[in-house]
């Protein structure tokens, strides 16, 4: 379960796809370098023009846009279009998604265009707010070009349109001599401006985040398509498969298999959290988590079998993950489980799930209608329901954000709810996730149970674990297996504080060793 800001982008990056833009040339063009600690998160390059700008962002393992961005007297923004693709997808590839913005009188629209279906909606008083889609350095530029073109010596508003809600919103732009804030959603840019509104660096504390402007495009070479191989010298291979599913799309994914086998072996599935995510769960944001990997690496070293999938829209799988919900993501896992029974090297009744955060959400769902499933692990699953969560993790950000003042905080926390509620109507992910109690399901579940969950997190309280303990057994599951480890965060990381506004700079990004040999050690004894 990510952090409310983090649905969000994801809900930009894969819905606000917006038309061919071209790419930035050279000559005349620049970039911005987004970092977090010593880590480069994402790459902004552009070219400006008299007629607008034509940029690409790339976020590492995540996604790339490419965009046209119009604009007219005063900086004003005429029209806008996106596109986006998966990671390491060539251009000749269909974008994942793809949108446009065109504005008439004092409206809006916006066309949107992903798995086959297309969306028209109006937004009234559109009328040239420049449109804002996270992390875009060139977005946040562009407002303050256009409120140095609007004018006003000390403070100016300036209309937004945020992407990702297709709602009007206004961006407060306050300047000090060549430094300037902007503040939007609670969120607040603090910027080095050239004269004419140019945007030369930046930093956005509540992120760690910091915004470099360079001269030329610089290569990103992390942006390339992960390395889904086995490492050198390991006991097992990594086949490339395709998962189809009964709603017509295939599923990318990596199954290892132990090269030694007598006979058929057991297999796990594991199960992503919220936002889309490839098979190896990586985040940008935290460069070298790639906690999958390590599952199937471990799990190999003894004799299982693991399928690790890219959620459906992402990296190489087919489908549209911004209509789905949890309970559509589930029957992705069932058909993950069903093409491990057609393969001659797995045993059908010795498979089970691992589920992380939403992954367990989701794994119970499949368990609970698939009694051959036969054993679960849930890692910083959740006991309550999206709402709860949600609510916990705004007003958790918004109190820990310094650059919020005290007496605001309230107001920031019901900006941030009303935003999160305005994607519900773009996203059918968040209604079914506001709405859902997890622990109906889990009295449904009787396979046996591995609980995992880290004490500091802050995403998913450590309380919820025996809380989801309590529910399996008071329902009659009889074998369930809890266990809290003291200074693990959500990612199950040492991590002595939690929130995830320190994620980018913990000394270490890998799942903690004992957590590992845990996994291994009951799956061993649950699937001989």
């Amino acid at each position: 379960m990510r952090t409310i800001s983090n649905v969000l982008l994801a809900a930009v990056s894969a819905a606000l796809m917006i038309p061919a833009a071209a790419r930035a040339q050279a000559g005349d063009a620049a970039a911005f370098v987004l970092r977090q600690g010593g880590d480069t998160v994402a790459v902004e390059s552009f070219r400006r023009t008299a007629a607008g700008v034509q940029g690409e962002l790339t976020i590492p393992g995540r996604a790339r846009m490419v965009f046209t961005m119009s604009t007219g007297p005063g900086a004003a923004v005429t029209a806008m279009e996106l596109r986006v693709w998966g990671p390491g997808a060539p251009d000749s590839a269909p974008p994942l998604q793809h949108a446009t913005v065109a504005y008439a009188g004092d409206s809006a629209v916006v066309t949107t265009s992903a798995g086959g279906q297309r969306r028209v909606q109006g937004v009234r008083g559109g009328a040239g707010a420049v449109p804002v889609f996270s992390p875009s350095a060139v977005a946040i530029e562009q407002l303050l070009m256009r409120a140095r073109a609007i004018g006003g010596r000390d403070s100016t508003l300036v209309p937004a349109f945020a992407l990702a809600t297709a709602q009007t919103t206004q961006a407060r732009v306050a300047w000090l001599g060549d430094s300037a804030t902007v503040t939007l959603g609670g969120v607040t840019v603090r910027a080095r401006t050239g004269a004419d509104g140019r945007l030369l660096g930046a930093a956005i504390p509540s992120q760690n985040l910091l915004i470099e402007r360079v001269a030329g495009t610089p290569a990103l070479a992390a942006a390339a398509r992960p390395d889904y191989s086995p490492p050198a010298g390991a006991p097992y291979t990594a086949e490339e498969v395709r998962v189809p599913t009964p709603a017509g799309h295939r599923l990318a994914g990596t199954l290892t298999l132990p090269r030694e086998r007598r006979g058929r072996i057991p297999a796990v599935v594991t199960i992503t959290g919220s936002g889309s995510q490839d098979r190896d769960e990586a985040i940008p944001l935290v460069p070298g988590y790639r906690p999958f990997r390590q599952v199937a690496d471990t799990l190999g070293r003894r004799g299982i079998a693991v399928l690790r999938m890219d959620d459906r829209g992402h990296g190489g799988s087919e489908g549209d993950g911004m209509k789905a919900t949890s309970r559509d993501f589930a029957g992705d896992i069932a058909a993950a489980v069903a093409y491990l029974r057609t393969r001659p090297e797995i045993d059908p009744d010795r498979i089970a799930l691992l589920g992380h955060s939403e992954g367990g959400i989701i794994a119970p769902m499949v368990a609970a209608d698939d009694p051959r499933v036969r054993a679960l692990v849930l890692i910083a699953a959740t006991s309550r329901t999206g709402r709860r969560i949600i609510d916990y993790q705004i007003r958790n950000q918004v109190r820990q954000d310094t650059a919020i003042p005290e007496a605001r905080r309230d107001s920031a926390y019901r900006a941030n709810m009303a935003q999160f509620d305005s994607a519900g109507a773009q996203m059918p992910w968040i209604p079914f996730f506001v709405d859902y109690d997890p622990l109906p399901t889990a009295r449904r579940v009787r396979q046996p149970v591995l609980i995992l969950q880290g004490a500091t997190d802050q995403q998913v309280t450590a309380d919820q674990a025996p809380e989801l303990e309590a529910a399996l057994r008071q329902a009659g599951n009889r074998d369930v297996t809890m266990r809290v480890f003291p200074n693990l965060n959500h990612l199950m990381i040492v991590d002595p504080v939690g929130t995830p506004r320190g994620y980018n700079a913990l000394p270490t990004r890998v799942v903690d060793p004992p957590v590992l040999g845990m996994i291994a050690d009951w799956l061993a004894a649950k699937l001989r």
